[in-house]
């Protein structure tokens, strides 16, 4: 009988939620609209918090085991203090907790409640009860360091701090550190996100989403005007959440202090007295209410009732999945619209920013951004560079690029490297760069996303959004105290932008929807590539204006760029990066195999494949016909296995593979071929070519951005006749091989020397700089 009326309520609310949704909303909708004919009480002015004493706020139901085996620890570290306070609020607990506080721990206060409020009444009235500034809430399971309340206190450095957090660690310290008191919050899918941070490299005070509610201080008077614990999230879980949001857009801040520490018993007390689906159910009922209580934006509010909708009627038909809401915790939530709405109302009255800002702030990297009085010209840059591939040794012309500039950049700013890594043993071949740079900092990376077909996101981007990654950003930021955020490559543009004080500049290497579309006539899934082109076009013009400045390789790529984005006509940089350091390359002429020609790169990078796919059908036949000794080296990581190669000419090929140092080949083979086909940005195989004096044949296109004159400083051609042609001339004629390479390496030190144009490059990050701070 139980098992049928569990049934029809569930058949019930899958018929009624097309109603009870737009209910919920329009009454929330309703409310807001009352709210702008209601006029607003000024904030009161925030003031800084008496430190010298706490009062120490433990609530209690049937806890007796509990506080015998862990309330010694909170007297010993406040005794000393005959100022300090420890108050046991006893939520009517029948196990006799009141009486055997008051026998075993004379000095404690008991303020014994008739009737359970639970964690968030029981809480508040002890804060109305405690007599000092600052107010400790632990929870009865909570055992803390003999010197965990100073720490706390100090971190009260101003007037805007609500609370500060402690670092928890578990009682079992086999246990996962799945609570640590450095909380993250984020709004993902039309709802909100938590978890807790196990970082330790934060050796200081740090911002955190929320204070928890059983291991923090907080500043009572600020506490008391926030309302306190909202009761409409009774029985538990969530009011510090709630508290911590509404502090931050009442616009005051919450810390994490590291050095104040805690152990937890985990679920001590709730654990042992409500089951599992219990806890669930209270929690799918309050991230509902969080919402409705919190989210003033109706862009987020309406897509998490739609979000909502969807993965109730999916939880109905499918069966539920840990935090994802159904339609009984919707139910739940719906029954408390008017005090909801009563908490809604009171929320928006408190708040001084916006949602947006409130999930912002709390990131380190916008932290120091908004609250940190940051030097308009500091004296030495500090430059966060980010990359999202390994950058030594350098396989592929970005990392040619990238490490470079870094070499170069080490010299004249305070530099710091975040590096991602596809595999573990490739963090020993960068060992050497740590020798270069202030900071380095390694992220392998185990979380590969592959982006659904149907999302909006491009391939590329989905693979590297990395909450990891952004965590690490804004950790960088905040301690290493960054002036400049470098970002290397467009899918991190994602990470670009929000920043007052702060560039974040993003070099596109090449530009990546342009890069699709030229890849289009030879890719054989043109559907996917078309729809992957939409994607990353969409994705550029959305995220680049939101970077102070984009760095592209050459004039055509900004040029380009700006007939898509007008808004960012001067705010593109094409002379400050894609450059190689000259010096690095020797310069020869003489001693060169003849007969030899060389194909140079990447094999993880489509472009090349292509081109060497042409080369070897359309142009290598023709240079045989007229050169039959002739050879071709290929060198380039990953490159393809030898039976895939066509079979005409494989004798004279010769499939090197990945060498350690290209510089080598180049000295040693008679000409340079690049027949790229799709792709953008700058070449760098052309740049050291160049620079080491072996003469280029290349394609329009693989030219791109260098030269578009035919035989300037580097031969051009197309069509697969032509191109043959000009491989068989520099291979025969060797005073015009000569002549082409010496303007072509006069070329590249003039106009492409990484020293050059790293000099240019801190200008621009300076003058950026001092524009966003002075305003």
């Amino acid at each position: 009988m139980k098992r049928l009326a569990t049934i029809l309520g569930r058949l019930a609310l899958l018929l009624f939620s097309p109603l009870l949704f737009p209910i919920a909303a329009g009454a929330l909708a309703a409310s807001d609209l009352a709210a702008r004919f209601r006029g607003r009480k000024p904030l009161a002015r925030d003031s800084r918090p008496d430190t010298s004493a706490a009062s120490v706020v433990i609530p209690n139901w049937n806890g007796r085991d509990l506080l015998e085996k862990y309330l010694p620890s909170v007297v010993e570290a406040l005794a000393g203090n005959p100022r300090n306070e420890i108050i046991v609020v006893d939520n009517g607990s029948s196990d006799g907790s009141a009486e055997f506080v008051r026998l075993a721990f004379p000095s404690v206060s008991v303020l014994a409640l008739e009737t359970n409020l639970g964690f968030g009444g029981g809480s508040n009235a002890g804060f109305r009860a405690g007599r000092n500034d600052i107010a400790v809430l632990l929870n009865n399971d909570m055992r803390v360091a003999p010197d965990f309340l100073a720490p706390l206190l100090g971190s009260f450095s101003d007037g805007t701090i609500f609370a500060v957090s402690c670092q928890i660690f578990f009682t079992d310290p086999s246990k996962p550190r799945e609570e640590t008191g450095l909380t993250q919050g984020w709004w993902e899918n039309g709802q909100l996100r938590v978890r807790h941070r196990d970082d330790p490299q934060i050796k200081e005070a740090f911002p955190c989403f929320y204070a928890g509610g059983g291991s923090s201080a907080f500043d009572r008077r600020k506490f008391l005007e926030l309302g306190g614990f909202d009761e409409i999230l009774a029985p538990f879980y969530l009011e510090d959440t709630d508290l911590g949001y509404m502090a931050w857009k009442r616009g005051w801040k919450v810390l994490y202090q590291p050095d104040s520490r805690v152990w937890h018993e985990h679920r001590g007390t709730i654990g042992k007295k409500f089951a599992d689906a219990e806890i669930r159910a209270v929690l799918r009922k309050n991230y509902l209410l969080w919402c409705w209580k919190n989210i003033h934006e109706w862009r987020r509010l309406g897509g998490h009732f739609a979000a909502t909708f969807s993965a109730g009627i999916f939880s109905a038909v499918f069966g539920d999945a840990p935090l994802r809401p159904n339609l009984a915790g919707f139910w739940s939530a719906f029954r408390q619209i008017p005090a909801v709405i009563r908490s809604r109302r009171r929320a928006q009255a408190l708040a001084a920013i916006s949602d947006s800002e409130a999930f912002l702030r709390p990131m380190g990297g916008y932290f120091r951004d908004r609250f940190a009085n940051l030097p308009a010209r500091p004296a030495k840059l500090k430059v966060l560079f980010v990359s999202p591939y390994p950058i030594y040794p350098p396989v592929h012309g970005g990392g040619v690029f990238m490490y470079q500039t870094v070499v170069e950049l080490a010299k004249v700013v305070d530099l710091h490297l975040i590096v991602m890594l596809d595999w573990p043993h490739e963090l020993e071949p960068h060992q050497p760069i740590r020798n270069e740079v202030s900071t380095v900092e390694f992220l392998v990376r185990t979380d590969y996303r592959i982006a659904r077909r149907a999302s909006i996101q491009p391939y590329a981007v989905t693979a590297f959004r990395n909450a990891d990654l952004e965590w690490l950003i804004h950790r960088q930021i905040l301690t290493k105290g960054i002036d400049v955020l470098q970002l290397e490559y467009t899918p991190l543009a994602q990470y670009a932008g929000g920043f007052r004080h702060v560039p974040s500049i993003v070099f596109e290497h090449d530009i990546y929807f342009q890069s699709i579309a030229r890849g289009l006539p030879y890719s054989g899934a043109k559907i996917k590539a078309s729809f992957e082109y939409l994607r990353a076009l969409r994705f550029e013009a959305l995220r680049l204006p939101r970077a102070d400045r984009v760095q592209v390789c050459s004039r055509e790529n900004r040029e380009y760029l700006e007939s898509f984005l007008p808004q960012l006509r001067g705010r593109i940089d094409d002379d400050v990066r894609a450059g190689i350091d000259t010096s690095h390359y020797e310069f020869r002429l003489n001693g060169r195999e003849p007969g030899t020609m060389l194909f140079l790169g990447s094999f993880r990078h489509v472009p090349n494949r292509e081109a060497l796919d042409w080369f070897l059908r359309l142009v290598l036949p023709r240079v045989l016909a007229r050169l039959p000794e002739s050879r071709l080296k290929i060198v380039g990581s990953e490159p393809p296995a030898d039976h895939s190669l066509p079979a005409h000419g494989r004798t004279n090929l010769d499939l090197a593979g990945f060498v350690e140092d290209v510089r080598g080949p180049l000295a040693r083979y008679s000409v340079f071929v690049c027949p790229i086909l799709s792709g953008s940005g700058v070449r760098v195989k052309l740049l050291e070519a160049f620079a080491a004096g072996i003469p280029v044949v290349s394609t329009r296109l693989g030219a791109e951005g260098l030269t578009d004159q035919d035989g300037e400083i580097c031969e051009l051609a197309d069509d697969p006749a032509e191109f043959a042609g000009k491989v068989v001339k520099l291979l025969t004629n060797r005073e015009r091989a000569e002549e082409l390479a010496r303007r072509a390496r006069d070329y590249v030190v003039q106009n492409r020397d990484t020293v050059g144009m790293t000099t240019k490059l801190v200008a621009s990050y300076a003058a950026t700089v001092v524009r966003m701070r002075q305003g």
